[in-house]
């Protein structure tokens, strides 16, 4: 007999070896036709799958989120399947699951057009219709390699035969398309029926540039209908919200072919960059940093050291001087260390925050860059913590704590916490690791945050606490970060004087808030959907007159605004009122103050809040209080 554990404890037994399907049309027909997969000891497996030993078993549905995944990979095969049958040439390569989606590489000899994506999403919305089984089976690796030879699919080929000789692989078939895969699929291609093709774009074979440029067409697969039309129009309004297109609308910056993945800020897009970077600089002043500078371009024997120049150099920007290489700094790390070194450091002096808004250059590849979202040239609110290991704990908590300020006051107040531990390949003794994780999970549980652990995932010196806010739209950013590195300070010979009198290493924290201002700043751009806050704003209040007569005050209203430290566009134009009002309007000024003859004779202002809102007339001293409350609140208007 053979024992089934199922989630709720209970159990059912078998005569003899039971595949998932079996178990689910046991339990009941509506669970046996939901089924799309099932979890068998922590694996999850197609529903064909057969259990020849006791086994606990959770039958998944498109109702979790490992049927979601198997929902989004089997669609990225009906998409290759839609291919193959209306481009017999094509040839497919890989087709992985990613956020929202999936896409699938291919190589065909001309580009695909908006037709033939439309062409190939109703292609696959008929192969589906036919709810064809996707059956799995099994080969030797170079009968495989032979096999996908035969078919013409070289690239499938290559993939197979990079895998070790001895080892079978899995292929899965659906009508008359099979493809190489892992899996596990959905019993039937009946089960996919949710899902859009989105764009195409390009792709190198193997991520190498080297390679042959594929067409990648991407996807996304939802297990409803509803949830589907929610991401569309999430995406429609993400469009809508898109940095570079408001960066244009609004005049705030631009990226010029001349310096690719680098931003050319206009003047109200580096008063935007200044708001931000004052704020923070305030921040740094306020919890006991100290900011520091260090150099742009440092020689390549402290990068030796510390080990960028053999494993980082393909993105770093190289230079040469007088026979000496340097290298633009992709990271400000070494440089603070080497600012800590300068001078004997004692226990009593720790710990001791450095903070800098240091200007990094990494060599992105090009395909990379986005908008000032992803670019070769930013600027980090980095900060380095020197401190002892008992320290590490109240610092994260501290830290911790003026992280969630700082995201409020722009707006942000849905952040997840996560805790990376230590990976497979790394240094120090376990005990070191043990002392640190507990360490981090302690501050955090100080602080009041739930967290998930992310296994495996810190850096091979360190665990790690990532820091991810969540936008108006539900898109995660992970902006946020505190590290912990005992590595760099051995590496770079840095000391601290203990209270015994002899020479210990201290624990760096690397640790940031808002990350890249670039980044950053393109997040606040789109999660205010260019409608910032009054005290980020740019421009903060518009006076505008409705002809000549009223100039003179319309000036002097405007001197009192400026006056007050705000930041004024005086509009005296020779244009009709209405005009003027669309035009501020479309910039998304937080106030428009607007001024005629009634204003004028009482000492008044007529004020217009954001979005059209009539604020009706009020004197010049209450319309200041207003804004100035508004800004020292942080609030939006």
């Amino acid at each position: 007999m053979i024992q089934i554990t199922l989630p709720d404890g209970s159990q059912r037994e078998f005569p003899g070896p039971v595949t998932v399907a079996e178990v689910a049309a046991s339990i009941g027909a509506g669970l046996a036709k939901a089924a799309l997969a099932g979890k068998v000891d922590g694996k999850v497996v197609d529903t064909s799958f057969q259990m020849t030993a006791n086994s606990a078993l959770s039958i998944i549905t498109a109702k979790d989120a490992d049927g979601l995944e198997v929902i989004r990979h089997s669609t990225a095969h009906l998409l290759a399947y839609a291919v193959k049958e209306l481009f017999p040439d094509a040839q497919v390569t890989i087709g992985p699951v990613i956020e929202h989606g999936f896409f699938y590489d291919f190589s065909y000899k001309r580009p695909f057009t908006p037709e033939d994506l439309a062409a190939i999403e109703r292609k696959m919305a008929q192969l589906a219709a036919l709810d064809e089984p996707v059956v799995r089976r099994v080969l030797p690796r170079d009968e495989a390699v032979a096999y996908f030879k035969s078919l013409g699919e070289h690239y499938k080929a290559e993939i197979i035969g990079s895998i070790p000789s001895n080892e079978d692989v899995s292929l899965y078939r659906e009508g008359k398309f099979e493809d190489l895969c892992r899996g596990p699929h959905v019993p039937s291609t009946g089960k996919l029926k949710h899902f859009k093709l989105m764009k195409v774009a390009g792709a190198y074979w193997r991520g190498d540039h080297k390679n042959e440029m594929l067409q990648r067409i991407y996807g996304t697969a939802w297990a409803t209908k509803d949830e589907l039309q929610q991401h569309l129009t999430m995406l429609e309004e993400a469009e809508k919200r898109d940095h570079r297109k408001l960066g244009r609308e609004l005049d705030l910056f631009h990226i010029d072919e001349h310096s690719p993945g680098t931003v050319f800020w206009h003047p109200k897009g580096w008063t935007l960059w200044q708001g931000v970077e004052q704020y923070m600089r305030k921040v740094y002043q306020d919890n006991g940093y100290l900011e520091v500078k260090g150099p742009q371009i440092i020689d390549k024997s402290l990068w030796e050291k510390t080990g960028h120049w053999d494993k980082y150099r393909e993105n770093m920007f190289i230079t040469e001087s007088e026979k000496r290489d340097y290298a633009l700094k992709p990271m400000n790390c070494p440089g603070h260390i080497l600012i800590y070194k300068h001078g004997i450091k004692s226990y009593r002096d720790l710990p001791l925050r450095f903070g800098e808004f240091g200007a990094c250059h990494r060599n992105e590849p090009s395909g990379g860059l986005h908008g000032i979202m992803r670019v070769r040239a930013f600027t980090q609110d980095d900060g380095h913590i020197f401190c002892t290991e008992d320290q590490i704990q109240s610092e994260v908590v501290a830290f911790t704590t003026l992280l969630q300020k700082v995201y409020k006051d722009f707006g942000f107040t849905n952040i997840i916490y996560k805790l990376s531990t230590r990976p497979e390949k790394r240094i120090g003794s376990e005990e070191s690791w043990d002392r640190a994780e507990n360490a981090l999970a302690e501050g955090l549980r100080a602080s009041g945050c739930d967290f998930e652990y992310l296994p495996g995932e810190g850096a091979f010196y360190g665990p790690k606490i990532e820091y991810t806010l969540k936008d108006a739209l539900g898109r995660p950013w992970q902006c946020g970060t505190i590290q912990v590195d005992p590595n760099l300070p051995e590496r770079l010979d840095a000391e601290f004087v203990g209270e015994d009198g002899a020479r210990h290493r201290p624990i760096m924290l690397h640790r940031a808030i808002v990350g890249s201002l670039e980044r950053f700043i393109g997040i606040l751009i789109e999660e205010s959907a260019g409608a910032l806050p009054a005290w980020l704003a740019p421009v903060q209040v518009a006076v505008l007159n409705i002809t000549d007569a009223q100039a003179e005050y319309a000036k002097s209203v405007a001197k009192t605004l400026q006056n007050q430290g705000l930041r004024v566009n005086l509009d005296l134009r020779n244009e009709k009122i209405t005009y003027k009002i669309r035009e501020h309007s479309m910039q998304k000024l937080p106030y428009l103050v607007v001024i005629g003859d009634k204003e004028m004779a009482a000492g008044a202002v007529a004020v217009r809040a954001r979005g059209g809102q009539d604020l009706g007339a009020m004197s010049l001293d209450a319309f200041v209080q207003r804004i100035t409350s508004d800004i020292a609140n942080k609030s939006a208007a």
